[in-house]
């Protein structure tokens, strides 16, 4: 059914269950798995930002003018984000790989559909698997959706796994989608 699954890792969140299923779906198909965490140029939010002087404090980013204390923490705080993406697709892979899949790691930086959608190209992924945020509406609208950019571009079929949902409602189901 499936030969090579791609499996894209939010480092921000915890992806237990996300790799549970890839890791199921692959021993079930007997397919390859390809973790994949996406470095985002912000560190998904996990960086400091400053707030442009006379401006709107809404607007966050780096002044040009900024000093170098605080490139030198925005560099320790990308490092120490990177490390632990790379501990995280690490502990995955060896559990994929004990588990008797094949699998290998990938850690990209960029926009995370895109690089996403690029890396299953150039695997030749049969399979896309993503988390969802659960964002819907105007959140989605101003913050943007990494599995809807992914489900709409995709060179395979993608998987969006939903966020857990609380006891009082009733979990969402998980969508497949072939790619367009």
């Amino acid at each position: 059914m499936f030969n090579k699954i791609l499996v894209a890792l939010d480092s921000q969140e915890s992806c237990d269950s996300l790799f549970e299923k890839a890791r199921t779906l692959a021993q079930a198909t007997q397919a390859d798995l390809v973790l994949l965490s996406v470095l985002a140029p912000d560190g998904d939010a996990v960086l400091p930002l400053l707030s442009y002087p006379a401006m709107n404090p809404a607007i966050m980013g780096y002044p040009l003018t900024a000093t170098d204390a605080v490139w030198d923490e925005y560099q320790r705080r990308y490092e120490a984000y990177k490390a632990k993406s790379l501990a995280m697709l690490t502990r995955y892979c060896d559990q994929a790989i004990a588990a008797g899949i094949q699998a290998k790691l990938s850690q990209e930086t960029g926009e995370p559909g895109r690089v996403i959608c690029d890396v299953a190209k150039a695997e030749n992924a049969d399979l896309i698997i993503v988390g969802s945020h659960g964002r819907k509406g105007l959140a989605e609208f101003l913050i943007g959706s990494v599995s809807s950019y992914v489900m709409h571009r995709a060179p395979c079929s993608v998987l969006v796994v939903h966020p857990k949902a609380s006891s009082q409602t009733k979990p969402p189901e998980s969508v497949l989608s072939p790619a367009c």
